[in-house]
Parts: structure tokens; sequence; C-alpha cells
């Protein structure tokens, strides 16, 4: 009896170091928001064991690496950078042009802070539904003549992935060089046989953080989170689907699904094409910057649009826990302080940091029509729940809040005055933020923002509006449950 106990003791004490150690590390060794760090302590102390398992496979910081860098294209982006400074610093077209003028600060930004070049050679679809999108797609796929390269944070093995397959193997029965990217947690079901057919085409598979275990992958946080498509470097696709026939049938659980994704033609798939070479690199160590054919080289970009060219200004920012930014975040608060009328906002998933609850706040005080659209439904029960919490805390700042009802909505841009859209794959939640790696394209185009505004109207339509009076009469059970998931929120 007294080894048992002394065997118990021995186990608390080491539990004990263990947990002190962590906390050291969090505390000194890891830059991260002092919210996040009380939670970690937290939930170390007051769940000893359960708290370990956690932070082994959500709670390790890897933000500082440099393992995603690419020494050539940075230095090639620098130096576009520095052109493109001076454009925007002496050029009379820019001082000319009325979005240069108002949004100089937000273009300047992404492009010192991210290297986003800003390109004005543009025109673009947007795609709400998944059918719409797919068929395009498949449509580009059939027509390519040079390479195809997707890049999604899920595929799935049911008959959309297997028509998109089929249609890729006969491209690359033709020549076409084929390259899939997918991330080692979203693609976690797809089939070795068919993986291996791909391959027998000559298709080149690359998996982003795959899984260590079988299909078991220990690194939760960290995932691969962007969805690209670029066909011969002149059309690409970034937005909210992934590929799986729920994106197209919509599901028995939740019923239709409402996205957004783009589809653009022109200067921009530059961008989309550098950042999946770049996560391309990383996954397979294949380095596609050596062959020029992918790219329009940042030294040959031509920023005066001529006359007769169809203009749409846009960015490719992108963000991850390698970035030294919080860019698309920042992008987003920066949309919100600049409104003067209004902001729409789609999103899943309504988790958001101190900064970007505060932007929002002060809008809605300050007379801005701020309106946050979010899903009835949720799929992931805390994070709904502290979905809900942030949502009551806009309300009290007169914003109005309006759940989708018509199936479940996953889109994430944020427009504003009819003037300036950010669209892509990137939430609004801690996750997106710091968490996962997003892509996202920063618009400024009155008929495009129109149109993103004009679509979250209709949504209206087939929305319930959720109201201060709903939010402070809700019953115990789910304030103590929103109480619990708003604490824990910089650990969804």
């Amino acid at each position: 009896m007294f080894d048992i106990l002394k065997t118990g003791h021995l186990g608390f004490v080491h539990l004990f170091y263990l947990n002190l150690i962590l906390s050291l590390i969090i505390v000194f060794f890891q830059r991260r928001d002092p919210r996040t760090v009380w939670t970690w302590i937290l939930v170390l102390n007051f769940l000893p064991i359960v708290g370990i398992i956690l932070y082994l496979f959500i709670g390790q910081d890897y933000r500082k690496s440099r393992m995603f860098k690419l020494k050539s294209v940075e230095d090639g982006i620098r130096r576009a950078t520095i052109r493109q400074e001076k454009f925007f610093t002496k050029s009379e077209m820019v001082k000319n042009d009325l979005y240069a003028k108002e949004y100089h600060r937000l273009m300047q930004y992404n492009l010192m802070s991210g290297g986003s070049l800003l390109t004005m050679k543009n025109s673009l679809d947007i795609f709400t539904d998944g059918n719409n999108k797919f068929d395009a797609l498949i449509e580009d796929i059939k027509n390519a003549k040079k390479y195809i390269h997707l890049e999604y944070y899920i595929i799935k093995q049911d008959y959309l992935f297997l028509n998109i397959a089929k249609e890729l193997i006969k491209k690359a029965d033709e020549g076409v060089e084929i390259r899939i990217l997918f991330d080692g947690m979203g693609g976690r079901f797809m089939s070795k046989k068919i993986l291996d057919n791909l391959k027998s085409h000559g298709i080149k598979l690359g998996v982003f953080f795959p899984a260590t275990l079988g299909r078991i992958n220990f690194r939760i946080n960290y995932r691969n989170h962007r969805k690209i498509a670029v066909i011969d470097g002149k059309i690409g696709y970034v937005g909210g689907f992934n590929i799986g026939k729920e994106y197209v049938d919509g599901s028995k659980k939740f019923g239709h699904w409402r996205d957004t994704h783009l589809r653009i033609v022109g200067e921009a798939v530059n961008g989309l094409e550098l950042r999946f070479g770049l996560d391309w690199k990383y996954a397979t160590k294949e380095d596609i910057f050596l062959n020029d054919k992918y790219f329009i080289g940042p030294d040959e970009m031509d920023f005066v649009p001529e006359e007769g060219d169809n203009i749409l200004r846009m960015q490719i920012i992108s963000s991850g826990p390698d970035s030294e930014t919080k860019l698309i975040r920042d992008n987003y608060i920066e949309i919100i302080n600049h409104a003067k009328d209004h902001v729409y906002i789609h999103t899943p998933y309504f988790v958001p940091d101190e900064a970007f609850i505060s932007a929002l706040n002060i809008a809605a005080r300050s007379g801005v029509d701020v309106r946050l659209m979010i899903p009835c439904m949720p799929d992931h029960p805390f994070v709904y729940s502290a979905t809900l919490s942030w949502a009551g805390t806009l309300l009290e700042a007169g914003g109005k809040v309006y759940t989708y009802e018509k199936g479940f909505l996953h889109a994430k841009s944020v427009m504003a005055d009819g003037k300036v859209a950010c669209v892509g794959t990137a939430n609004m939640d801690i996750r997106s933020f710091e968490l996962n790696f997003e892509v996202n394209a920063m618009i400024y185009d009155e008929d495009i923002a129109t149109e993103l505004e004009d679509n979250f109207m209709r949504d209206i339509y087939d929305s319930k509006e959720y109201t201060l009076s709903m939010y402070k009469n809700r019953s115990l059970i789910q304030r103590v449950k929103e109480q619990v998931s708003r604490l824990l929120s910089p650990l969804l």
C-alpha cells in the first residue's frame, strides 16, 4: 500500500514539474497573445493530463520558423517591391487614381509587409454555388495547354474529385504538367489506390504536413487552409470551396452550401502561382521557381495599365504561422477602420481577437452600418457557442447579426462602402489569423465590391436577424456554454 502511495506521489510530482516547464516555455520562450498564454496556463493547471496532451497536439508554436522562405523568390519580390514603391510615390497616374489615393496606405502596407504587388490588369467572376464553380474549373482544366496546379485544404474521395481526376488524367496523357497539393489533415482519407493511379499518369502529388502515424496527424494546428487553382498562369481560383460532394450537393445535416469563390484572369494570377510555388517547395522540395514558364518574373511586371486595358485593382495576400505580420487580419481591420457608411461580413466562425472586435465595435458605435452573417447551425459546437458570444458583443455595440437559414454559410469576406472587398480562405477567428496558412484576394473595385454586397443583401432574405433582445434572453445553459467557449476561444 505504501509503495502504491509513493508511486502515486512521484507521478504527481513529475506531472507538476512537467506542467511547470510547459508553463515557463509558453510564458518566456513563445511570443503569444496574453489571452492565449493565460488560457494555456489555466488548461495545464486545472486539467493537467488532458492539458499536456492538448498542448502536444495544438499548443506548439512554429511561427518564427523560416521553413517556408525561399531566398531567390524573396530577392525577386524585394526588387519588384522597391520598383512599385517608387511607382506609388512618383506616378502621376496613381496621384490621380481615386483608389490609389484613398487606399494608398493599405496597398503600401500589403506591399511592404507581405510583398503583395498591386496588379491592375485583371477580370474576375464570383461564384456562390459549388456547381457553377466546379463546372468552370473543370472546363478550364479541359482547355489547359501547359500546366495545372491545384492546392486544396480538403480533397475528398467522392464523385466530384473522381470527375476532376478523370479530366486531369486526360490532360496529363496529353503532356500537360499537373501538380496537386493537399493538406495532410484535410486529405487524410484519400486512398493509396487513387493516388497511385494519378502518379502512374505522371501527375505529381504533394502533402502538406502529412500524418506521422497512418491517418493520425498529431499536428492539429498549422494546417494549410488555402484553396488555389492555377491554369497556365493565366487563370486562377481562390475562395472557400474545398473539393467534396457536400460543396456541390449539400449534405443531409447542413443542406445547401453557401460559399464564395473567385475566378481570376490577369496579372493577379501570378500572386496565386507564387503562393502555390512556395507551398509546393516546402511540401515536396521541388523548386518550380527554377523554371520561368510558371511565372511572370516580378521584375518584368508592368505596373502601368495601357489605354483600353480592363482595370481591376487587386493584391493577393497571404498569412500563416510563418508570417511576421497577421496580414489578412490587418486588411480586415483596415477595411473596417476606413469604412464611412457600411461594413458587411460573411464568416462561418466568428472568434475574433481583441484588435478585430475593437475595430468592429468602434465602427458600430461611430454610426457605421456593421452587419455580420454567420451560420444558423454549428459544425463545431464549441466554436459556434463562442461565435454567438462574440456576436452578442457586436450587438451590444450597435451592430446587426444575421443567421443564414438556407443551409451552411462557409463564405469568408469583408466588404465596405461599395468600394473594397477582401475574399478568400481566412475566417474571422484566431485560428485563421494566427495558426493556419491562408490566402485572400484584396479587391479595390466598385463593381466587384457592389456585386459581393448585393449577394450579402440577397442572403439576408434567407436569414433571420439575431437581435440584442434574443441574445439577452438566452437560456442559462446557453450562457454557460458561451462563457466556457469564450474562455477557451484562444485555443479554438
